[in-house]
């Protein structure tokens, strides 16, 4: 069972989702507006936030934001933008303010129910392979703590969302190899999720942007993906 939040102004939507979600077997919690939705995460702590773009009060993209700029919630919440818009900006510009997936209106409840498991999974299993066993990486001026999902550069924390960490944990564990774009979509959002190559570009520069010092471990292979380099350059950087 895990805390869900659903921010949604269409009234028979959010029962809908609601129900579906509590027969699941989920806690859920529903607002009707953007500023009742951020009040409810602040009160809840949600593990999922299921947010649609279009609200009375505020965009979905501004209380996208406010979420993902709490530090009472942080990477700890994941966020599912729910809404009718389709054309890929939207998607990119979801992703770029932190949104963990993308569901377009209409879609499958069935769907929906194995997206939120996915971001529920994703948030509590560590990347497979690399240093097996080890909770704590250090490399240069990187550590993070897989256990706790935290990551510190240059002895400072950093924020990441549970789609972040999981693609620097699985970069970083098959260091010096070539990840494709298409594997990263596979491995890393872990569904046949309706997101473009173009996103997961998107994914690694949201990345490296939060890494600062340490965001040229990330390596870009051009015409085929990225890589994680194999040791950090000489002085730690």
């Amino acid at each position: 069972m895990a805390r869900v939040l659903v921010i949604e102004d269409e009234p028979d939507l959010r029962q809908l989702l609601t129900y579906n979600l509590r027969e699941a077997g989920h806690e859920v919690s529903a607002a009707a507006s953007g500023g009742e939705g951020i009040k409810l995460a602040r009160e809840k702590r949600p593990e999922v936030v299921l947010l649609d773009l279009m609200l009375p009060d505020l965009s979905g993209t501004q209380v996208c934001r406010a979420l993902r700029g709490d530090p009472h919630l942080g990477a700890a919440t994941s966020i599912l933008i729910l809404t009718a818009k389709g054309e890929e900006i939207d998607r990119v510009l979801g992703f770029e303010l932190g949104a963990d997936d993308y569901v377009t209106k209409p879609f499958s409840m069935r769907e929906l129910l194995l997206r939120v498991q996915a971001l529920l999974r994703r948030g509590k299993e560590p990347a497979a392979g690399g240093d097996h066993g080890r909770d704590t990486v250090e490399f240069g001026a990187l550590r993070f703590d897989r256990a706790a999902h935290r990551a510190w550069v240059s002895g400072r924390e950093i924020e990441l969302t549970a789609l972040e960490f999981k693609l620097l944990a699985l970069l970083y564990d098959r260091r010096n190899r070539v990840q494709s774009r298409a594997t990263l979509l596979n491995d890393v959002w872990g569904i046949d999720a309706d997101v473009t190559t173009r996103t997961v570009d998107t994914s690694v520069k949201r990345l490296r942007e939060k890494l600062s010092a340490a965001a040229e471990y990330v390596e870009t292979v051009r015409g085929v993906g990225y890589r994680f380099t194999d040791q950090p350059p000489p002085g730690g950087a």
